[in-house]
């Protein structure tokens, strides 16, 4: 089957295909919230030949199998693992300029949408079974969904649903630790030598800033600092005690797990107490292997130059890309500098090429 022959170069699927998006968006799906969103995608799976239904935790799950090889081998897998919820704050939707805005048009609705189209344009493949994954619970700390997917399929290809941009892959991610840090002590008139909670934690905050920049010295690139950001900050007391929390986030590159950033977040506390969570290790996969070929291979039929990003972020690599050590990479329409802003959007039309990037990709790996 040749590019001009797939269904997504027919108007009407076009069409469709953005209808699709433009629904998904329209409905609100916080983490933890998104059963309309998946109910809508597990639908539209359903009526374009997938074997679709909402799993045990609530993904979105659709199957194009195509049954064994012509000489009996049995098919492989390629899971394409997007993530259905978003972050909270929903800006109107509507289509301006041909750019489409709403909660989640870029992280990840988007590249959610253009999987499930651009397997459905390719369809079942004799020796492939091509599986759509609308995760929920990417955007908390849980990563309920993919945490589900990963032990339910074991792929020969992965591909993770983030904005890249077109014409890029992301072959990374960094790690991540978020951590609660609480001060307490007895109350003390104002006018005395004692340091307030607020002013303990604050101390304390400037010195994991200080232990950070030691470590980060040398580190150009930013993918191989830890980084730091200080997400809350609050201080109340009842008459007798004073406390004060601190929410903290890090981003780790690879040489730098959670355990040993535990350590140094403990060795400074002062004496307070922490609690730690979100854990995830970096990520980096290997760029030359046929799934990366296959899409610098589509990119470029689609008039593109091909780029590598490594993302500072986390995603649902980090939790998969461990455990499945197949071939894996991250590709989406969308600039995810708007991701989680008011200014959300992606440009309908780069979506669409996003589409036919996909389905090239598809038809090239599950070719002969």
């Amino acid at each position: 089957m040749n590019q001009t022959s797939l269904p997504w170069s027919s108007p009407d699927f076009q069409r469709d295909g953005v209808t699709l998006l433009r629904e998904l968006v329209a409905i609100p799906s916080l983490s933890g919230q998104e059963v309309g969103a998946v109910v809508r995608l597990v639908a539209w799976m359903a009526a374009h030949g997938f074997a679709a239904h909402r799993d045990e935790v609530g993904n979105a799950v659709g199957i194009l199998d195509g049954g064994p090889t012509p000489d009996g081998h049995p098919a492989q897998e390629i899971v394409l693992l997007g993530h259905i919820d978003t972050v909270p704050g929903f800006p109107p939707v509507e289509v301006r300029h041909g750019k489409l805005y709403g909660r989640g048009a870029v992280d990840a609705k988007g590249p959610l949408a253009a999987f499930a189209v651009a397997a459905a344009t390719v369809g079942p493949q004799p020796g492939w079974r091509i599986v759509v994954v609308g995760a929920v619970e990417e955007e908390a700390a849980t990563s309920k969904g993919a945490r589900h997917i990963v032990g339910q399929h074991t792929p020969a290809l992965a591909v993770i649903g983030e904005p890249t941009g077109w014409g890029r892959v992301a072959l990374g991610y960094k790690g991540r630790l978020l951590a609660d840090v609480t001060m307490q002590r007895t109350m003390s008139h104002t006018a005395g030598p004692a340091a307030s909670a607020p002013e303990l934690t604050v101390g304390y905050w400037q010195r994991v800033s200080a232990r950070l920049a030691e470590l980060n010295a040398g580190r150009e690139r930013v993918w191989d600092q830890v980084q730091a950001t200080l997400r809350g900050f609050d201080s109340t007391d009842d008459g007798l005690l004073e406390t004060a929390h601190l929410r903290l986030g890090f981003r780790l590159p690879l040489d730098v797990g959670p355990d040993e950033l535990k350590r140094l977040l403990r060795s400074l506390d002062g004496n307070g107490v922490l609690a730690f969570h979100g854990e995830e290790l970096a990520y980096r996969s290997e760029k030359n292997t046929p799934l990366v070929r296959a899409f610098l291979a589509a990119i470029r039929g689609q008039g593109g130059a091909p780029g590598f990003v490594v993302k500072t972020g986390t995603s649902d690599m980090n939790v998969v890309g461990p455990i499945w050590r197949c071939p894996i990479l991250a590709y989406g329409p969308g600039d995810s500098s708007l991701d989680h802003t008011p200014e959300e959007h992606v440009e309908i039309a780069e979506w669409e090429r996003g589409v036919a990037v996909l389905a090239d990709a598809l038809q090239r790996l599950t070719a002969g």
